[in-house]
């Protein structure tokens, strides 16, 4: 197995942990407070993209830029622009094999 899919598979287990453990540790008539549920409502943004970045700009333990990363900046202007999804994703496509052709 790859690094990116054993760093995927292990922090799904994390999740998974952190979501199996609540209602064992907590007992389920007790609610959390209002700034826990906030915090988890926040954290798979911030999560998603480490993991975007990761993938894009680091291989072999070494700082890169290459194709991916015109892929990602096009991903990005076309989700700027409000553009669909399979429009976002067949724009960062084309665009990093033009760029990996040349």
């Amino acid at each position: 197995m790859t690094d990116p899919l054993l760093t995927v598979l292990f922090l799904a287990m994390i999740s998974f942990c952190f979501k199996s453990a609540g209602p064992l540790v907590l007992g389920g008539e007790r609610d959390l407070p209002s700034w826990v549920d906030r915090l988890a409502l926040l954290l798979p943004a911030p999560l998603l993209a480490a993991l975007v970045a990761s993938s894009t700009f680091v291989e072999d333990r070494a700082w890169t830029i290459d194709a991916k990363a015109v892929g990602l900046l096009v991903a990005a202007v076309a989700l700027w622009r409000k553009l669909p999804f399979v429009i976002v994703v067949a724009l960062a496509a084309v665009s990093t094999a033009l760029v990996r052709a040349l």
